[in-house]
C-alpha cells in the first residue's frame, strides 16, 4: 500500500530577543525554530520508549529565506519527513505566515543511541508512526 508522510505543524514563538536591529526576526532565529520543530515531531509522533532511547543530533541546515518575520506574526513551521535511510533523517521545514513563504529550509539530522551517543538505525517500527496509508 503507498503510505505518505504525516506532515506536522508546530507553532513558532517569536520573542523581542528574536527581533534584530532592522526591524525583523534575525535569521539565527529560523535555525533555532527548525531545531524546536523537528524536536516537537519527533516527540509528539514517536513511540515513548524511542524518546527515551534515542536522542538526535543535526548535521546540516540549508536555508533559503524569503520574506522577513516580524515580532507580531503568526508562524508556523511545517515539518515534512522526506526520507530516512539507517540512522540519518532528511526533512523539509516551510515557515509561513498565513500563506506567505518566509523561508524554506532542508535539513538532515542522525540518530544516536541515547546512552552510548553512538548512531543508531532508526527501525521501520518507529518510521511507521511517522507515516500514514492511503485513505488514513
Amino acid at each position: 500500500m503507498f503510505r505518505s508522510v504525516v506532515p506536522y505543524d508546530y507553532t513558532v514563538g517569536i520573542d523581542r530577543s528574536d527581533i534584530d536591529f532592522m526591524g525583523h526576526v534575525n535569521n539565527a532565529s529560523y535555525l533555532k525554530w527548525v531545531q524546536a520543530a523537528i524536536i516537537s515531531h519527533w516527540e509528539r509522533l514517536a513511540p515513548a520508549d524511542a524518546i527515551a532511547s534515542l536522542s538526535w543530533v543535526a548535521l546540516k541546515h540549508e536555508i533559503t529565506y524569503r520574506k522577513p518575520a516580524f515580532l507580531d506574526d503568526h508562524v508556523i513551521a511545517t515539518v515534512i519527513l522526506e526520507k530516512v535511510h539507517g540512522a540519518r533523517a532528511f526533512y523539509e521545514i516551510i515557515i509561513k505566515r498565513g500563506e506567505e513563504v518566509l523561508a524554506e529550509v532542508k535539513s538532515s539530522w542522525c540518530c544516536l543511541d541515547a546512552e552510548t551517543h553512538r548512531p543508531a538505525r532508526v527501525s521501520k517500527s518507529i518510521i511507521d508512526h511517522f507515516v500514514r496509508k492511503a485513505g488514513g
